[in-house]
């Protein structure tokens, strides 16, 4: 299932369950299962998921997905686990927030890592993998206790750090 967040009125939030509709937003037409019904292509810049089910709390405006989660945007951050809360504000409604556990796969501009939690603050720009963490690129892996994740600088911070680096050919003999 993808979802996409929309306003249904400035008083009321709702989720748009695009699986089960078409590009307009009208229901499936004669009896054809909502797996068959033609997406529409992802927003540039809109944050993609997709679960098994999504239970929506519009009042504490916030939601849970479980079941193969996927959480992407565009294709420098992809995070997939089992369960994900996300919360979000009614004024937009837009993605402030989400919380990750049950065993994550986190790609983040080409660097793989794996942790049992991550939390994401969209305002903030801050991914922090908790638990236990292992970072892979190439041939190389830093394992780690923790790390935060700045998206819009690129730069990590990690604790209790050991790892193996390749190094320059010059450096070989």
């Amino acid at each position: 299932m993808r979802l996409r967040l929309l306003a249904a009125s400035s008083a009321f939030v709702a989720l748009a369950f695009v699986a089960s509709s078409n590009v307009r937003g009208d229901p499936p037409s004669g009896n054809a299962p909502a797996s068959s019904v033609k997406l529409p292509d992802a927003v540039p810049g809109n944050l993609e998921l997709k679960a098994d089910l999504l239970v929506v709390d519009v009042k504490a405006q916030n939601a849970l997905l479980t079941g193969n989660v996927q959480l992407s945007k565009g294709g420098d951050l992809s995070l997939r686990c089992p369960k994900i809360e996300v919360r979000y504000d009614a004024a937009g409604p837009r993605v402030s927030w989400a919380k990750g556990s049950g065993g994550v796969v986190a790609d983040v501009k080409g660097v793989r890592g794996e942790a049992p939690e991550f939390e994401l603050d969209w305002v903030a720009q801050k991914l922090t993998l908790r638990g236990g963490v292992r970072l892979f690129r190439g041939q190389g892996w830093v394992v780690a206790d923790g790390a935060d994740i700045d998206l819009a600088g690129a730069h990590i911070t990690m604790t209790n750090v050991r790892a193996s680096l390749p190094v320059g050919a010059a450096l070989k003999k």
